[in-house]
């Protein structure tokens, strides 16, 4: 692709936490997977002086357009670097846990797939803003051993090593317990509510934003884990979150829930 060395460069400037202190909104993104129409949407009808959008990852596969998608997404950030985040989902991380189906990533020559994979590789796996934390799948149990090394640690993780599956990966189920072990129809690592609480006082946050997994509810576990999607593969209606900077949030259900 174009701009191939000035995307890199400014991916490898990102840390593998983002932390947002100040914007007027922040507008969540879950799943597009190949749907370039929610990609435009969201980029025309947000990306607004003020505005910082973060997308929570898998941009291509199951949808008709991933690389026209992800080409769209990579050409945006490279334009305003500090508006849109781009987040990793298990989709980016085909070269290190092969999944199925694939159909972008198994399109590709064996130049383009070394060229995507180096990209999509380099992206963040969460951000942090006041008292929300937005990832792809579940946050990972780190070990935070006094506070203020949340990032420091998160910075740590490898690409395919346990934190980044659970990031990448992980889903939730509204049960008790911790580790639920692994979804024998999916392969993914479930966990429980339990979990969820855990990681959310570890992290100091009230908040998760999350997408990957169809199958969970948009609200689960008190109204504080918000799970969208933005992509017509799916038959849920393609949501985004709005969050105001301006207004106090205890739950999930305070932010704007929309549907483009």
């Amino acid at each position: 692709m174009k701009n191939l060395e000035k995307i890199k460069k400014i991916l490898s400037e990102e840390p593998k936490l983002i932390e947002i202190k100040r914007a007027k909104k922040l507008i969540f993104v879950g799943d597009t997977h190949g749907d370039f129409e929610a990609s435009q949407k969201v980029i025309n009808g947000y990306l607004k002086p003020g505005n910082k959008i973060v997308f929570l990852g898998d941009y291509v596969d199951r949808g008709p357009h991933s690389k026209k998608n992800l080409d769209f997404l990579l050409k945006t950030k490279i334009k305003y670097p500090n508006q849109i985040y781009l987040l990793q989902g298990n989709h980016e991380g085909h070269h290190i846990l092969k999944f199925y189906p694939a159909e972008f990533w198994e399109s590709l020559n064996k130049k383009e797939y070394e060229i995507y994979t180096s990209i999509v590789e380099k992206f963040p796996l969460a951000v942090v803003t006041d008292n929300i934390i937005a990832l792809h799948g579940v946050p990972p149990d780190i070990k935070i051993t006094r506070p203020g090394r949340v990032v420091e640690e998160i910075n740590k993780i490898k690409l395919g090593n346990e934190e980044w599956r659970q990031i990448t990966w992980g889903d939730f189920e509204d049960e008790k317990g911790e580790y639920l072990g692994i979804d024998p129809f999916t392969g993914r690592p479930q966990f429980g509510r339990d979990y969820f609480f855990k990681m959310m006082e570890r992290f100091k946050k009230k908040i998760l934003i999350r997408s990957h997994q169809p199958t969970s509810p948009l609200f689960m576990f008190d109204n504080r884990c918000l799970t969208i999607f933005t992509s017509s593969a799916y038959t849920r209606e393609r949501t985004i979150a709005i969050y105001d900077f301006k207004k106090p949030i205890k739950t999930a259900k305070d932010l704007e829930i929309k549907v483009i």
